[in-house]
């Protein structure tokens, strides 16, 4: 079945400038989201997601009220919900496989729904920018084309991504949004920045960045704390150069919950 916007099917292949002037509504949403304050979220209720990473949940969970990610300039952060029971998952998306992220992402929120139930499932994409290597360019149109191709309907909400993410300062171009986060309960999608990304931020960022092929993508629209994290990631690598072994003994994973206090607390397999 289609993508749609406003019940429209979506002619594809188009640009996201084509796209929102074939669909006004997306570049009035896109214009509201880029005019936002950026929100400082803290670590309470909060499941942030890193690069590669999918998370998702609904309003029944009594841990989690708000996913979010951040970090992106090539990446394009997807959320899909389906309005009938609040299922809600975020992704960031580099590019690697979107072909078989799309399906990972949709079987996700299946596994939350009840096919029975009243509800659509509606999907936002933020981030990249005109890069001259074209790479936001192009997972645009790979996350366009792999939602068209679902069996679903799946209605485009938020189209910020690439050209309508973009702002020149000095003839260098940079993403307007960096990174969003979703209430979960309220459905609010809103710009966001995050202090904490437990847990096990550097176990999980070291992960990335050894399944990747470059530190980035577009080093000159980095955000400020980049070289920073990369520095923290390797020293990381140097510390743990074979985690499984160190970090994970006898092949068990690493368990966290969150507190009462909303924080993470790591947890024995057992308990």
């Amino acid at each position: 079945m289609p993508l749609l916007v406003n019940g429209q099917r979506v002619r594809l292949p188009l640009s996201a400038a084509e796209l929102v002037r074939a669909h006004p509504s997306l570049e009035e949403r896109a214009r509201l989201l880029r005019g936002q304050s950026v929100q400082q979220v803290g670590p309470q209720g909060l499941l942030y997601v890193q690069q590669r990473e999918l998370a998702v949940t609904s309003p029944k969970d009594g841990s989690i009220s708000i996913l979010g990610s951040d970090d992106a300039t090539t990446c394009h952060i997807v959320v899909l919900r389906h309005t009938g029971n609040g299922a809600t998952c975020l992704t960031h998306c580099d590019g690697t496989d979107t072909k078989a992220e799309v399906p990972l992402i949709m079987s996700s929120i299946k596994s939350f729904s009840d096919h029975a139930q009243c509800g659509r499932l509606e999907v936002h994409l933020v981030g990249g920018f005109s890069d001259d290597r074209q790479l936001s360019q192009k997972l645009t149109h790979q996350l366009l084309s792999e939602f068209d191709k679902q069996d679903d309907d799946i209605h485009l909400v938020t189209l910020c991504v690439t050209e309508l993410n973009d702002r020149e300062e000095n003839e260098n171009h940079f993403p307007i949004i960096y990174g969003i986060a979703v209430n979960i309960k309220t459905a609010e999608i809103y710009r966001a920045s995050f202090q904490d990304r437990g847990p096990e931020e550097q176990l999980r960022a070291a992960r990335a960045l050894a399944g990747g092929p470059n530190l980035s993508t577009s080093p000159l629209a980095e955000p400020p704390h980049f070289v920073e994290h990369i520095r923290s990631t390797l020293m990381f690598l140097k510390k743990f150069p074979s985690p499984a072994n160190v970090l994970f003994p006898g092949n068990k994973a690493l368990l966290y919950k969150k507190n009462e206090d909303g924080l993470w607390e790591k947890i024995s397999p057992g308990s």
